[in-house]
C-alpha cells in the first residue's frame, strides 16, 4: 500500500539530505520520482542540503495544485514513481491534502521533509496538516545540538545573533549567518531564555561585578 509519510524534525537533522538519499536509493533502481520544494536555500526549484548536494525540483507556487500537476504530467506518458516534498512546512494545508489524494488515487508513495513549528514554536499549517493527515510520522533520529550541547528541540530567528520573536513567519535565511537573518536550533531551556551561541559568548565575557562592602 502507498504511504503518505511525513519526515520531521529541527534545521540541522538531515532533513534534505535523507531526501537527497531516498531519490538516490529509487533512481537507482530505475524508478522515477517528482521532486516538489518551496523555498529552498539554494534557489528557486533546488533541493539541496548543506552537506553540498543538491539537485533539481519543481518549485511550488502559491495556489498551485498538486494533484493536478501529477495527473496531467501521467497523461502526457511521463512516469512518476514516487512523490518527494521537500520543506512541507510551507506548502498550503490544501496542497497537503492534495499529496494525500496523489496517495490514495494515485497509488504513489509521497515522502515529506520538513520542519514541525517557527521560530515562535508555533506549528507550520503545512506541517499540522500533515502530522493530521499523514500515515507515519517518522522523526529523524539524527540530533541537531544546541550550542550548550544538550538535544536542539526548537528553532530561533536571528539578526545580528540576537534572537527575535515577532516577525513574518516565513523568511527564508539559513544558519550562521549571525550578521543577517539567520536560524538557530536551540534545547527549550535556551529558546525560553532566548539565548543564542552570540549572545552566551557575550555574556561569558562581561565579567560579574562583585559589590563592594566597606570595611
Amino acid at each position: 500500500m502507498s504511504e503518505l509519510v511525513f519526515f520531521s524534525g529541527t534545521m540541522d537533522c538531515g532533513k534534505s539530505t535523507l531526501a537527497l538519499q531516498i531519490e538516490h536509493n529509487r533512481s537507482a533502481r530505475g524508478l522515477q520520482g517528482m521532486i516538489f520544494t518551496r523555498d529552498d536555500r539554494a534557489g528557486e526549484g533546488k533541493l539541496s542540503s548543506r552537506l553540498g548536494l543538491v539537485t533539481d525540483a519543481v518549485e511550488v507556487e502559491d495556489g498551485q495544485d498538486l494533484y493536478a500537476y501529477l495527473v496531467d504530467h501521467l497523461s502526457q506518458g511521463r512516469r512518476a514513481d514516487y512523490v518527494i516534498a521537500d520543506e512541507a512546512q510551507f506548502l498550503a494545508p490544501g496542497q497537503i491534502d492534495q499529496l494525500a489524494r496523489v496517495v490514495d488515487d494515485l497509488g504513489l508513495d509521497v515522502y515529506a521533509f520538513g520542519i514541525t513549528t517557527d521560530f515562535r514554536s508555533k506549528l507550520f499549517p503545512g506541517s499540522q496538516r500533515l502530522v493530521e493527515l499523514a500515515d507515519r510520522v517518522e522523526v529523524l533520529q539524527v540530533e541537531a545540538l544546541c550550542w550548550c550541547g544538550a538535544r536542539a528541540t526548537h528553532n530561533a530567528r536571528t539578526i545580528g545573533g540576537h534572537m527575535v520573536v515577532e516577525g513574518a513567519q516565513v523568511v527564508v535565511g539559513d544558519v550562521n549567518q549571525p550578521d543577517d537573518i539567520g536560524y538557530e536550533v536551540l534545547c527549550r531551556r535556551h529558546h525560553r531564555r532566548r539565548m543564542t551561541a552570540a549572545t552566551a559568548r557575550a555574556a561569558a565575557l562581561s565579567p560579574d561585578v562583585l559589590p563592594i562592602t566597606p570595611a
